[in-house]
């Protein structure tokens, strides 16, 4: 490879990387101008808001521990995944084996889902402790090629801490999402009354308080939801960095091309995926095209990935013919 598209893809990595860290950003301060607002509407204490956001942040944290230890063993277990090993699956290993060496990485452990689906997914809080999972589907309908390419993909969500990014944006949103339904219920059962006798014996800061407060209750509603929709805009930009360091580690983005278009162009939902691990995977293994669903949907679009992965190499983007068959598809 020519030394403007190993350039080309280094960039590619650090913007995503950027994108990222300002999408967290984001999250913080819906969180922050969530919990003040909170705080002041029901006291007029600045001090509770922020008591409020750090109390919402803690909680948030402390359920996320959990899933942060055990979680990879959860998502595991309900995919129905096998551990195998050298005897059982010898060409696997091997690729895994390649892309660990070429990402400076320890050996993760592989399993199989035994399902005709195409698809992959990684796992796991750290390198050190890091699963990486794939279908009976893909083994049996990609080359070595393309094997590599989605292996070094999923190589690359272990290198670039994916899982522990995904747990930082995790505790943020958890945080927001518990704040507001707290407010909401204690608002829903009386929480308003209290808060406007108190205001009303201060005869001074009681309108200003009141305003507020119906800023709060607007923002607990609003809050969680723009909280997942940020939530969904880094999932889809991990998934670009992954794929720009999938070439970086194979220097072939060929591969990865070819082995995105036939995951996605596949007809076979993946059985065992649900709401709840589809962002794991390297395509989304459930198969719905509306437009609605790609709103909230965990991966960018399969055309907007595959034709990255073309400039990387210099070349042009899919013509109107190549691209039909994976309009709309994810």
């Amino acid at each position: 490879m020519s030394l403007a598209p190993t350039q080309t893809f280094y960039s590619e990595i650090a913007q995503n990387r950027r994108q990222s860290v300002l999408l967290v950003l984001v999250l913080m301060v819906i969180l922050g101008v969530l919990g003040l607002a909170i705080g002041y509407g029901l006291t007029g204490d600045v001090t509770s808001g922020l008591l409020v956001m750090a109390g919402g942040i803690m909680l948030a944290g402390l359920l996320s521990l959990g899933s942060y230890f055990g979680g990879d063993s959860l998502v595991l277990g309900a995919s129905q995944a096998q551990e195998v090993d050298d005897q059982s699956a010898p060409q696997l290993m091997n690729v895994v084996r390649e892309l660990a060496v070429a990402a400076n990485l320890p050996m993760p452990r592989v399993y199989i889902i035994n399902d005709p689906s195409p698809n992959a997914f990684a796992t796991g809080r750290d390198p050190q402790h890091a699963s990486v999972a794939i279908t009976m589907g893909l083994l049996q309908k990609l080359d070595r090629e393309q094997l590599q390419g989605v292996i070094g993909h999923e190589m690359s969500h272990v290198r670039n801490l994916d899982i522990r990014f995904a747990l930082l944006v995790g505790v943020l949103v958890g945080g927001i999402a518990l704040i507001a339904d707290v407010f909401l219920r204690f608002t829903f059962w009386g929480g308003l009354g209290g808060g406007g006798r108190r205001s009303g014996s201060n005869e001074g800061g009681g309108g200003a308080q009141a305003l507020i407060l119906v800023l709060a209750l607007v923002l607990a509603i609003l809050a969680p939801i723009f909280g997942a929709l940020v939530q969904l805009a880094v999932s889809r930009q991990r998934e670009y960095l992954a794929d720009a360091s999938s070439v970086e580690l194979t220097r072939n983005p060929v591969g990865l091309e070819q082995a995105l278009a036939k995951i996605a162009a596949d007809p076979e939902p993946l059985a065992v995926a649900n709401r709840a691990t589809q962002h794991l995977y390297i395509v989304n293994p459930l198969k719905k095209h509306s437009e609605a669903e790609n709103l909230m949907s965990t991966h960018p679009p399969i055309l907007d990935r595959i034709n990255r992965l073309r400039a990387l190499s210099g070349q042009p983007p899919l013509d109107s013919v190549a691209s039909a068959p994976l309009a709309g598809l994810e």
